[in-house]
């Protein structure tokens, strides 16, 4: 593609190249290359207990000895279900030092949950969080589970807080059932941990081969499990690289407060960050206050994570006396950016704050903004390097929209996966010819090649012949004073359409009428995507990682049609 062809380059910060070099190497390579580079330095720290990069290496080697006499071998899959921990990143690069994939869970889910994803893709080998083996274990007979191995997150703590977390008081017991539970009979992560050093001189995975298996689509659908190979998620490390110029490689300090189990928490903090030889600070879940407390001790200079992170720390450090002016650089991303929680972070860090964009399905990232004076807040910026796009009719992704037009948004790159896991209808309709991607999404290209995400085709609303994006009627709905969030959705009319129906949580101490929720946004809508009926709630359902769930709002109100305020 032609540099005229990509308007965008001339807004690319100094220093971002238009197309990377594709490494042909494998996350094992990736990993090794950073413990040889930076082999005192520190590669993770867990409330102050640190691990060299020399260290990790060689845990890497010594849990995947111990995975391989369990039987794990090439192209056998591994579940991982485990928080953000050290064990977390040594269990990663284990399995892929042997060739093997890993899939990720999330910790949280429920049994049936589970079932369904380790049926699905037959893992005879599970790592997990001790807290959650004995969900994993009522679940067994469902699937091809043959071993559990338990992992102990208080192993990794200090000696200090591993000391007091035996204290025999009701703070210390309350600490320990939060961060360990009874593991039975599982096998212990101490004893793969504790194995000799794999022979170095053991097949090695190579970089068209799969590295993870990460499911997606349990917001809009069954879940299925995106294939990502070595190459899709080297390139994606290589390619955010490449987009902030600025970084010191081997002198960052990264925050993980995204789940590494969630493809945006796995490519910036288990990929992106190991490349870079940074120190990754390693959060079992996200707590403002352990956040602010970590800026004292190891201040962080890169700090990915989505909206409402930014604004409980750009809110609670003033007030603590914590200083975050270390922050040079913040990507947000999984949902839109409001440009006043830009404004506030950049007065209290000075740093950047830049939204990205991306999907499961794409390592995850394609398009961000540019970390220069030209980022435009409220777009999510324009196409990576080596990263094409089209914007097409969604009827008929081989018809080009005109420009400034909304269409649906594809990509090609070397970040998109090969397919979904033994799903190949599915695959067929995301995957066209020569390589395009279907997001699903709604977009808008300025003529300086800025993108707009308008909304997801399968939220669209369509009523009475006329499409209505959710986006848009938030929006309005979150001007109205004293509401604090809102979902809009579509809800049968009988006539086999769609109404336009919203759900508004309400600020803390705001009693919010109806219909006078409906008549403020009639300034802003014009009369069909008002919402015919407004339900009041405590909370909106949301993901992992606070995106709401607009499948389950929906849900939720057909479950209650009579009702105004749903518990």
């Amino acid at each position: 593609m032609s540099t005229a062809d990509r308007p965008w380059l001339s807004s690319y910060a100094p220093g971002v190249p238009a197309d990377i070099d594709v490494p042909e190497e494998s996350l094992t390579d990736l990993l090794e290359s950073s413990v040889a580079r930076w082999p005192s330095a520190d590669a993770l720290d867990f409330f102050g207990a640190t691990t060299t990069y020399a260290q990790l290496g060689e845990q890497v080697a010594r849990a995947a000895e111990g995975l391989r006499a369990l039987g794990v071998s090439p192209r056998d899959r591994v579940a991982l279900v485990l928080p953000n921990c050290p064990q977390h990143v040594v269990a990663f690069y284990a399995v892929l030092r042997l060739g093997a994939v890993v899939v990720e869970h999330n910790p949280l889910y429920t049994a049936d949950e589970l079932a369904h994803q380790l049926a699905d893709h037959g893992a005879q080998v599970v790592i997990a969080w001790d807290k959650t083996v004995e969900t994993i274990r009522s679940v067994k007979e469902r699937t091809a589970v043959r071993t559990i191995v338990a992992v102990d997150l208080a192993a990794a703590l200090p000696l200090k807080q591993r000391l007091m977390l035996r204290l025999p008081v009701a703070k210390a017991r309350q600490a320990r059932e939060a961060m360990s539970g009874p593991a039975g009979d599982a096998v212990r992560w101490s004893a793969i941990a504790g194995s000799r050093p794999l022979d170095p001189s053991s097949p090695r995975p190579a970089a068209g081969d799969t590295a993870v298996l990460q499911y997606t689509g349990g917001t809009t659908g069954v879940p299925k499990g995106a294939v990502l190979t070595h190459r899709n998620l080297r390139a994606n490390a290589a390619q955010g690289r490449a987009w902030v110029p600025g970084l010191a490689d081997g002198g960052e300090v990264v925050y993980g407060v995204l789940p590494l189990f969630h493809a945006y928490g796995l490519t910036l903090c288990l990929t992106f960050a190991m490349s870079i030889g940074a120190v990754l600070v390693l959060f079992p879940r996200f707590d403002a206050d352990q956040v602010l407390d970590a800026m004292v001790r190891r201040p962080a200079t890169f700090l990915p994570g989505v909206p409402p992170i930014y604004t409980a720390l750009a809110s609670g450090a003033p007030s603590r006396g914590v200083d975050l002016r270390s922050i040079r650089f913040a990507l947000s991303g999984a949902m839109p950016l409001p440009t006043d929680v830009v404004d506030h972070w950049e007065s209290v860090t000075g740093g950047l704050l830049v939204e990205g964009y991306g999907m499961t399905e794409t390592s995850p990232i394609t398009v961000g903004n540019p970390i220069a004076p030209s980022r435009r807040p409220g777009t999510v910026g324009v196409p990576f390097p080596s990263t094409q796009i089209r914007i097409v009719e969604p009827s008929d992704p081989s018809v080009d929209v005109e420009d400034g037009e909304p269409g649906e948004l594809l990509v090609r790159g070397p970040q998109v996966m090969s397919g979904y896991w033994q799903r190949p209808d599915d695959t067929a309709q995301v995957l066209l010819d020569g390589g395009w991607m279907r997001t699903g999404d709604v977009v808008v290209m300025d003529d300086d090649g800025f993108i707009t995400v308008v909304d997801r085709i399968k939220e669209l609303i369509i009523t009475g012949g006329f499409n209505v994006y959710p986006s848009e009627v938030e929006a309005a709905l979150r001007r109205v004073p004293g509401v604090a969030d809102a979902a809009a959705v579509g809800l049968p009319d009988g006539s086999g359409g769609e109404r336009v129906v919203a759900a508004v949580v309400a600020e803390t101490g705001v009693r919010l009428d109806p219909e006078e929720v409906r008549a403020s946004v009639r300034a802003h809508l014009t009369g069909y995507k008002v919402p015919r009926q407004v339900f009041v709630m405590d909370a909106l359902p949301t993901s992992m990682i606070g995106k709401v769930l607009h499948r389950q709002v929906r849900q939720h109100l057909l479950d209650h049609p009579d009702r105004r305020i749903a518990e």
